[in-house]
């Protein structure tokens, strides 16, 4: 079947932007709030993959700030480039945003989210600035960091880095409503652009969903838990 591609909204502080989404291969993709621009992810915000009050694999051992959860951050002078993680979002009103300048306009942003759970983002040396508003205090992500991947994985926890928090494999999650307010994205960055999504799908009702071990992240929001099949 062809892909797919749909028009996805996602606030912004008070204005809308509009960003072409694209969408795996026989299903309807939809963005689950990460912008427009690039994108990355992240795991699970203050909740374990398994379930249990914890930061998962990534953030098992708390790990010194780089920055506060709340600012504007010049990027070069105030905060490196590189890969960060917030975790511990539990309300939905963690902002993030990665900007080209500092003028504010729908034409600066490249890439943002409002964040429930825990989120990765990846900012670029030639980003400009990158804001953050209602968030827990951001880590550095070291690439190299070692987890112990785990096999199910809170619904509603944000992103989970795969190999790290959860473990490549077919998932399935149950209890989704009609309304469709489950969304889940297998994506090969944290990034978190266009580009970046591998699979993504609103969800009604149960549904499956393979992690390659290729994938970066994947992130999940308003699902019920996911465990791992055989």
């Amino acid at each position: 079947m062809g892909m797919k591609g749909k028009i996805a909204l996602s606030a912004v502080v008070g204005i809308v932007v509009i960003g072409v989404v694209s969408a795996n291969a026989g299903n309807n993709g939809k963005d689950g709030g990460s912008g427009s621009g690039e994108a990355v992810s992240s795991a699970s915000a203050g909740h374990t993959p398994g379930g249990e009050k914890s930061a998962g694999g990534a953030g098992a051992a708390k790990k010194k700030a780089a920055f506060d959860g709340d600012g504007d951050y010049r990027v070069g002078s105030d905060v490196k480039p590189g890969t960060y993680r917030t975790s511990g979002n539990t309300d939905g009103m963690c902002y993030w945003e990665r900007a080209k300048d500092a003028k504010g306009e729908v034409d600066s942003l490249l890439a943002n989210d409002n964040v429930t759970g825990t989120s990765y983002v990846t900012v670029k040396a030639t980003d400009r600035l990158f804001k953050s508003s209602g968030c827990k205090d951001w880590e550095t992500v070291d690439p190299k960091a070692k987890g112990t991947p785990a096999s199910s994985m809170d619904g509603d926890g944000g992103m989970f880095k795969v190999g790290t928090d959860i473990a490549p494999g077919t998932y399935r999650s149950t209890g989704n409503g009609a309304d469709a307010n489950c969304y889940w994205e297998r994506t090969r960055d944290a990034v978190h652009g266009v580009d970046s999504i591998v699979a993504n799908d609103n969800a009604t009702g149960a549904a499956v969903v393979t992690i390659s071990p290729s994938d970066a992240y994947f992130k999940t929001t308003g699902c019920g838990d996911w465990k791992k099949t055989p």
